[in-house]
């Protein structure tokens, strides 16, 4: 059970006491400031009854134990324990006895102070002893230290035991709390950037005939709220850090990607994550110049890791011009714009007098994944630079159209199935011909003008083959899509590129799916991911294994899988979105509506989203009809 809200966490097992085993333990920035945190009553632990999390940041744990004599076989006290990534917990007994009972309260505590790495693999250090300090205790060592103060303060502290202890006397049905704060050096608690009242999302809702749409969206936005994190030298730009535990600092490619999906929460986000990449920009004159550096990323058994800053400098001018769409102020596109152009020079430049773009480049092999990212980065960055009056557009879109030629040609591997697109080429020339779930990035398009999806690579034969491909029991597990065919040498449920099902693409494959017509593959593919996330508390964690979905099964989760991550919480804003269709164009004052015409999922309503800076609302009927009831003033439907 992980409580997260940046750069706080707390990882408990649902047992409730923190022994220090494993990855237990309060954490600030990576370190752990408390590993141990033992609560005893009247001489005996509780007997734990339940845990749930309560929210993103707060897990909620109750164990009972009896202890007057005279009470039978019952339980008479109830100890309660409210947990928070800020590093607060509080502790309290409520008594059900019929005369009054003193009870002793014990809380044994500690910690190695040693950083999370360190931690996953094995080498973290013993125990370091404590000493007492401001109502509580206080542990140092080279690297740093961290204290834990109590209220009220303890009756008694034993440093060498790492021991507070408390007498309370509990009248009939009373409580009584003790709270205890974990801080680094003592230093005052730190506000996460998601609890502040200038949160960039939106609090959307969503409501109707499925009850697991609503709990998806409210838990994927409270799960971004706890991802967030500010620039360092710019507080006012906020990003998402990928993912807690394993990856709570910065990953360009997942930031760019989770803003693009939150974007009917607002504009933001995205403005903040794009200003903070842009300072990363590589300068100069090189063949690097204009590339966001991002670092490699494991492609699983069939292709070398691939340069996920590669896919963040394509995704940079792709969310810059949608989120323009979106209503994002023109004083922060015209900003933001000589970066975006940067991003597109490094892209023409890199391609040089050829059609396809390598990863990593050169050398590397050609992925399908990648043509995609940079297509819609060509397509929607010429109309970016066209609507803001900036030269290039031309050429962008005339080495769009010759890589679509080309692509449909050299990508498209034959056999008697009706074929499929290769997973990538070879520096030969060689298709790879696994088919995996990187083929569902050939269906994001991207939205330009008038909220018209851009031409894909596949031309309207090779989009249906894809689409029944990625809709047949090879790559739908019913559970989502998975990274590999079921069918396909290398295929392992629990491969994180191999078979595992990614949240990320499932959604995208989803919203390309409908976009394109396709509704059966994509509502099936989107039940899936619903009833896996109702298996997982409407959490969605990064990724879980492949395996075929039976009668009475459940999915199984991945032990490496971050939870919450960014991309997965954005995909639960995204998934229920595409049930509306929406696709604005607020610069001209419009907005289109192309709902799911079968209505997988009955009526819905969505509300508190945001287009153009106000708030918008729309429902969809069980006929698929959708309305709008509530926008910004002067924005109008299209056709």
């Amino acid at each position: 059970m992980m409580c997260v809200a940046l750069p706080g966490l707390a990882i408990s097992t649902d047992e409730g006491q923190l022994t220090g085993q494993g990855l237990e333990g309060f954490y600030r920035a990576g370190r752990r400031l408390l590993s141990r945190c033992q609560v005893r009553v009247a001489g005996r632990e509780p007997l734990a009854v339940q845990a749930r999390m309560a929210s993103a940041d707060r897990a909620r744990f109750v164990g009972t134990l009896r202890a007057s004599p005279h009470s039978g076989p019952d339980p008479d006290i109830v100890v309660e324990r409210i947990r928070h990534a800020d590093g607060t917990e509080r502790i309290t007994l409520h008594s059900a006895a019929l005369r009054p009972l003193r009870v002793p309260l014990e809380v044994a505590l500690g910690t190695d102070l040693a950083d999370l790495g360190a931690i996953a693999s094995g080498t973290a250090g013993p125990e370091l002893p404590a000493s007492v300090h401001d109502s509580g205790l206080r542990w140092s060592c080279a690297t740093g230290n961290s204290s834990v103060t109590a209220d009220p303060p303890p009756t008694d502290a034993l440093a060498s035991a790492g021991l507070l202890r408390w007498e309370f006397e509990l009248p009939p049905g009373g409580s009584r709390s003790v709270e205890l704060r974990v801080r680094p050096g003592g230093a005052v608690p730190v506000r996460a950037v998601g609890r502040t009242a200038t949160s960039p999302l939106a609090a959307a809702r969503a409501s109707g005939d499925d009850p697991r749409v609503q709990p998806l969206l409210r838990t994927s936005v409270e799960d971004l709220h706890a991802l967030l994190l500010r620039d360092p030298t710019h507080p006012s730009d906020m990003h998402l850090a990928a993912g807690a535990p394993w990856r709570c600092g910065a990953a360009p490619a997942e930031a760019l990607a989770a803003a693009r999906m939150t974007l009917p929460l607002g504009t933001r986000l995205a403005a903040g994550t794009l200003r903070t990449l842009a300072r990363t920009q590589l300068p100069g004159t090189g063949p690097q110049s204009g590339m966001i550096p991002g670092p490699r990323r494991d492609a699983g058994t069939h292709l070398p890791p691939g340069c996920t800053g590669t896919e963040a400098t394509l995704l940079f001018p792709a969310l810059l011009a949608e989120a323009r769409r979106w209503g994002l102020p023109e004083p922060e596109t015209e900003e933001l714009l000589p970066a975006a152009e940067r991003c597109l020079t490094w892209l023409r430049t890199t391609v040089g007098e050829g059609v396809y773009l390598g990863d990593p480049h050169p050398g590397g092999p050609i992925r399908c994944e990648t043509q995609a990212h940079a297509h819609r980065a060509a397509l929607l960055g010429a109309d970016l630079l066209d609507a803001c009056g900036r030269p290039g557009g031309t050429e962008l879109r005339q080495w769009a159209q010759s890589l679509r030629t080309s692509f449909r040609e050299d990508f498209w591997i034959d056999d008697r199935g009706g074929g499929r697109p290769a997973a990538a080429r070879a520096p030969d020339g060689t298709p790879v011909p696994h088919l995996g779930a990187a083929a569902a990035h050939l269906l994001d398009t991207g939205l330009l003008g008038g909220g018209e999806p851009a031409p894909g690579l596949l031309d309207k034969v090779q989009t249906e083959q894809l689409a029944r491909l990625l809709g047949g029991p090879g790559m739908d597990s019913g559970w989502g899509l998975r990274g590999l065919g079921a069918k396909e040498a290398g295929y392992n449920p629990f491969g994180h590129r191999s078979g595992a099902v990614r949240v990320h693409e499932t959604a995208i494959a989803v919203t390309g799916l409908a976009a394109a017509g396709y509704e059966k593959e994509a509502s099936s593919l989107l039940r899936g991911v619903l009833a896996a996330a109702e298996s997982f508390g409407h959490r969605l964690p990064e990724m879980y294994a492949g395996e075929q979905r039976t009668d009475g099964s459940a999915p199984l989760p991945h032990p490496a899988a971050c939870r919450p991550a960014a991309t997965a919480a954005a995909s639960g804003v995204l998934l229920t979105v595409t049930l509306a269709g929406i696709r604005p164009d607020a610069p001209a004052g419009t907005v289109t509506l192309r709902p799911m015409h079968s209505a997988p999922l009955g009526e819905i309503v969505l509300t508190g989203l945001r287009i153009a800076g106000a708030p918008f609302s729309v429902r969809v009927s069980r006929l698929g009809l959708a309305m709008v009831e509530e926008a910004a003033d002067g924005l109008q439907l299209g056709v």
